[in-house]
């Protein structure tokens, strides 16, 4: 199956160190190699990323990992694909507009006899089960709070709702994200660690390179990094637990 990679944080950060172990595994570490994506949350804006090339050997990914582009919200993916043909329209991250806002939207899983009916203005262009579960979402949140974006416990327990709901389909791995707070559902496979002071040093799991985060941010920085699988050797991850969806804000998960 595919992997997914998000980050949180408090302030503006980059994200070069965790997606470039990450991108190590769509097709050097491991075999998800059918695609990759990656999307940054900047103000009102997204910079949008995704190619059909593995992203070990995308010149797309080869730039991310090089270019710091900061963000406070962060969605990455690396697909095995599983429903729809390695094609670009089939890559992960899908972006949408709702309540005037973008939100973006990744899966790891695969839904059998997941055919939703999709009335509204979000259709899929491509034809994986990934991205009819985001268009059946958004779909569904808007016919629930119409035209107005809700406080976040009522948009959190509506998305609480609709991942028990598809996740009866089979495994629904999932981030969403609309810029001001990240959500994090697990069926089976999902960590996450929040970095803050006294920050140490960590070394990744896929590739020989470490960082020392003393060096790189600041005594009042926090950041969530939420992953399929661990990315370092040194750190403490904390996994989901199954059925477990996660809200985090500011980079720390909420009560």
């Amino acid at each position: 199956m595919c992997q997914l990679l998000g980050m949180n944080c408090n302030v503006p950060t980059d994200i070069v160190f965790s997606f470039t172990g990450f991108a190590t595994r769509g097709g050097r570490t491991d075999v998800h190699n059918d695609g990759w994506g990656i999307a940054f949350f900047e103000g009102a804006g997204v910079r949008h990323f995704v190619d059909h090339q593995a992203a070990i050997e995308s010149p797309v990914a080869d730039l991310i990992r090089r270019f710091p582009i900061k963000s406070k919200n962060v969605i990455a993916h690396i697909r095995k694909a599983t429903q729809g043909r390695v094609a670009l329209e089939n890559c992960h991250p899908f972006v949408r507009e709702l309540w005037g806002r973008y939100f973006v939207f990744a899966h790891n899983g695969d839904l059998k006899d997941f055919n939703p009916e999709l009335n509204g203005p979000y259709q899929p262009v491509g034809t994986t089960d990934s991205e009819a579960a985001f268009c059946y979402i958004l779909q569904e949140l808007r016919r629930r709070f119409d035209d107005a974006l809700p406080m976040l416990p009522q948009l959190t327990a509506a998305i609480a709702d609709l991942t028990k709901e598809i996740s009866q389909h089979g495994t629904f791995n999932m981030m969403l994200s609309d810029g001001s707070a990240l959500f994090a559902h697990c069926s089976t496979n999902l960590h996450y660690i929040v970095r803050q002071h006294p920050f140490a040093e960590a070394t990744l799991c896929d590739e020989d390179v470490k960082v020392n985060f003393s060096e790189v941010t600041t005594p009042n920085d926090r950041v969530a990094i939420i992953v399929t699988e661990p990315l370092t050797t040194n750190e403490t991850w904390t996994a989901f637990n199954s059925g477990e969806l996660k809200v985090f804000i500011d980079g720390a998960p909420l009560d």
